[in-house]
């Protein structure tokens, strides 16, 4: 992302520069793109350790949440397949495994069975766009 003459965000005049995509691809902590993620549905965020759980990224809009990739049930992956969700309707993630259905903005199980449980929330985030994980 470039800027073009006198173009500068509040963010830029906070930092004394220009700041472009690049830069804060380079910034600790960071996820992936807002456009990374569909439109009302998801992307696999892959954690650094093998023995760790990844992140599930759900995106509505210019919205994004962030959850350990872990069902409440088995305490298995939500996805079958490497970056591969069932979303509904920008609304619902489904677990692959047994369908228990998850709302985007708080990962409340609404039905299946592991209902009134939730999923595990990832503080993030967004900036120009790019999502970054927050400690």
């Amino acid at each position: 992302m470039s800027r073009r003459g006198d173009e500068r965000s509040a963010w830029d005049e906070q930092c004394g520069g220009i700041v472009n995509a690049a830069n804060l691809e380079q910034q600790h902590g960071y996820l992936c793109s807002l456009d990374d993620v569909p439109d009302g549905g998801a992307v696999e965020i892959k954690a650094e350790e093998a023995s760790e759980a990844g992140i599930v990224m759900l995106r509505r809009g210019d919205q994004a949440w962030a959850y350990r990739n872990v069902c409440p049930h088995f305490s298995i992956p939500l996805n079958y397949e490497p970056n591969t969700f069932w979303a509904y309707d920008a609304e619902l993630l489904m677990c692959a495994h047994h369908s228990a259905m998850f709302r985007f903005e708080d990962g409340h199980c609404i039905d299946g069975p592991c209902e009134g449980a939730a999923l595990t929330p990832v503080p993030i985030r967004i900036e120009q766009r790019k999502i970054f994980g927050q400690a």
